[in-house]
């Protein structure tokens, strides 16, 4: 529930801590029954409780799909609490969690205004340190996947002065990188490329949409299938060797 009111309020610039949950039609504030995922909408039969104004079914759909992602999740990584190993293994599926969540935000208001609000990028900054702090150890796979990929996107954004790429598909991917490591994050900007060029080329020709491309959305899937299945994945690529 919170997430739709970040979709809806950031782009705005409206505070998303501070003020009530409210109807955009007639302003009622909306009471705590009001706001259980799902199942308010599902009660209200998709529409406000005082004026009746229809409510969109982005709302419970991004509640179900947020839902859906996180029981996902740790149905693929699983779950233990055997050792202080599996208990940091969880804890990085928890912050994946809040990931999905923040790239669900991100890719919805991408889509729809072709921005990336710079607020998600910083949590994800958030997420990612966190990550780097888990397995600091390793610290530099991360610290590469700071760079890796958000500096040659940088290039792109220079010589193409800002026409090619957007800044906040940079910032996207260098905060991924802490999150991902470079295997990771090289892995999920790769399987964006191709999901956009694929998706967007059919959009393009079944409903004449734009072909201005907002990347973020495509990003973020592959970022997702690195999170499920990235180690899989380049086990299987370095396999074919």
């Amino acid at each position: 529930s919170f997430l739709n009111v970040c979709i809806y309020r950031i782009p705005k610039k409206e505070n998303i801590v501070t003020t009530r949950s409210h109807c955009m039609s007639c302003d009622y504030s909306l009471k705590w029954y009001d706001l259980i995922p799902i199942f308010s909408y599902l009660a209200l039969i998709g529409h406000c409780r005082k004026c009746g104004e229809k409510i969109s079914p982005q709302y419970p759909l991004i509640e179900l799909l947020n839902g859906v992602l996180y029981v996902l999740i740790f149905v693929v990584r699983g779950f233990s609490t055997k050792s202080v190993e599996t208990l940091n293994y969880n804890l990085v599926s928890v912050l994946f969690c809040l990931a999905v969540s923040a790239l669900l935000v991100l890719s919805v208001i991408d889509f729809k205004i072709y921005e990336i609000p710079v607020e998600v990028n910083y949590f994800l900054l958030v997420i990612g340190l966190i990550r780097v702090g888990l397995d600091y150890m390793n610290w530099v796979i991360y610290l590469i996947g700071f760079i890796v990929v958000s500096f040659f996107l940088y290039l792109i954004f220079v010589i193409s002065k800002g026409r090619a790429i957007g800044g906040g598909d940079i910032k996207l991917m260098a905060v991924g990188g802490l999150l991902l490591g470079w295997q990771g994050i090289l892995l999920a900007f790769i399987l964006g490329c191709i999901f956009g060029s694929v998706i967007h080329l059919i959009r393009m020709k079944i409903s004449h949409t734009d072909k201005v491309l907002a990347l973020g959305p495509y990003l973020s899937i592959g970022m997702l299938i690195v999170m499920l299945y990235g180690n899989k994945l380049w086990a299987w690529y370095l396999g074919g060797f």
